[in-house]
């Protein structure tokens, strides 16, 4: 019989043990953050009924779905009825219609899971990919001092992960829509297609985006004033300042510049540093369903990778599902994407091996004394693994340097006699000699638990 050739479908990411702790500790940094602001979690089926899943989904969205069929349906003809999911909005909003009267409001959620997509696999796109998301709903209004909470979320995330310097760059769409309508570009749609080509700035150039927009039908005058606006930089009160100076009377436009002004203070009341955010009006977001705030966050060294992290303000998330007018504001990191490219860069830190202590086994009729002591150690809170059958010392020791644990502990008859255990740090082929008594300890002090 032929071997099948072991290997994993193209877009996917399957990581060996240590690279699995460390993505599983940017995990682990991402939850505790949600957390510490009181988010609570929440997880939904990773696949969902078919029509519920592509209510509001266009032609080329339902191309990228990965539909759900069982062999005994396939046997008999029935076209699929459910679809894995493809990003974790729309499952919430019908999460929130289905449970709107067992949620308090406003409701303050997380979710991380997988998210299914029939992409082309290249770099940055994958078939298969874990998202972190974090979205406040609101009922019938939402205060636009969450839009400041997210960001403040997010900057203690990556400061945690100690991936670098990095910004938060947001703006307000209403901002860029007042000023058209007020330059007399009227029809929401177009609109819409031109904060779309703002969005493109930076892959395609300000020559191609002007080209695009005049097609649009803005006259040169138009276009060349917004391209002069959302190439502005500078401080958050100079922008500020420079926005007011347009003196612009248009009701949209006033009220997102209301709102960019709190997201401001709320920001500074939040102890964000400054140098963590930035207004940007050339962020727009290409996504209709964005009605204010947006938010994207680029690594400052490496702007090259693109947004890893990236939402927004939406006006009603489960219009589709629920009368209910339901508000809110969210942010998600594209966990999979995020962990491959700072991998790549090598700019994700090394994390401790899950396991902090290899107890050796130096002589066989003391295996019993092994694992009481692995119990022992257990109880006083360390992780730690028994080597379970007799080998050189030296195969044990290897085993456990190769694996990633910083500590091996050794113990045979002269140990016993004298009341002491031997623990080798292996990264520093160091031995110490401990007091049994005292072991529990030094084991914290060398760990620095």
């Amino acid at each position: 019989m032929s071997l099948i050739t072991p290997r994993t479908p193209s877009g996917t990411l399957e990581l060996l043990p240590r690279d699995q702790m460390v993505f599983q500790h940017m995990l682990d940094v991402i939850r505790r953050g949600y957390e510490r602001f009181g988010f609570v979690q929440v997880e939904t089926p990773i696949f969902e009924l078919k029509d519920v899943l592509l209510t509001k989904s266009g032609g080329e969205t339902e191309k990228q779905v990965y539909f759900v069929q069982s062999t005994g349906a396939i046997q008999q003809g029935h076209a699929p009825d459910m679809a894995l999911h493809f990003d974790l909005t729309v499952p919430l909003a019908r999460y929130v219609a289905q449970h709107e009267r067992e949620l308090a409001f406003p409701f303050r959620r997380y979710q991380m899971q997988r998210s299914y997509r029939g992409e082309r696999p290249q770099k940055g796109r994958m078939r298969e990919f874990y998202q972190c998301d974090i979205d406040v709903i609101g009922k019938d209004k939402l205060d636009a001092a969450y839009d400041a909470e997210l960001p403040a979320i997010i900057v203690q995330i990556f400061t945690e992960l100690g991936i670098g310097e990095f910004t938060i760059h947001f703006s307000n769409r209403k901002i860029l829509l007042g000023l058209l309508e007020g330059w007399g570009v009227s029809d929401s749609e177009t609109q819409k297609l031109v904060l779309r080509e703002i969005d493109k700035l930076d892959k395609i150039g300000a020559d191609k985006v002007r080209a695009s927009m005049v097609e649009l039908g803005l006259s040169d005058d138009v276009a060349a004033k917004l391209l002069q606006l959302v190439a502005m930089k500078g401080g958050k009160d100079e922008m500020l300042a420079a926005l007011r100076g347009l003196n612009a009377t248009n009701p949209v436009f006033l009220e997102g510049y209301g709102e960019l002004e709190k997201m401001v203070s709320s920001l500074r009341a939040l102890g964000v540093p400054e140098a963590r955010t930035r207004v940007n009006l050339a962020i727009a977001r290409g996504l209709d369903y964005y009605t204010g705030t947006v938010y994207e966050t680029l690594i400052d060294a490496h702007p090259e990778i693109g947004s890893v992290c990236s939402g927004g303000r939406y006006d009603d998330l489960a219009s589709m599902y629920t009368k209910s007018k339901l508000p809110g504001v969210g942010l998600s990191i594209g966990a999979s994407r995020l962990y491959e490219q700072l991998a790549e860069l090598n700019l994700l830190p090394p994390v401790p091996h899950t396991t902090q202590i290899l107890i050796t086994q130096l002589e066989a009729d003391r295996a019993n004394e092994y694992l009481a002591l692995g119990a022992e150690l257990r109880a006083a809170g360390f992780t730690v693994e028994n080597y379970l059958e007799p080998a050189k010392l030296d195969k044990q020791l290897k085993y456990a340097d190769k694996a990633g644990m910083p500590l091996a502990i050794l113990f045979g008859g002269s140990e016993a006699q004298a009341g002491t255990v031997l623990v080798k740090v292996l990264a520093k082929k160091e031995q110490i000699e401990v007091k049994r008594s005292e072991l529990v300890a030094k084991l914290r002090s060398l760990l620095q638990v």
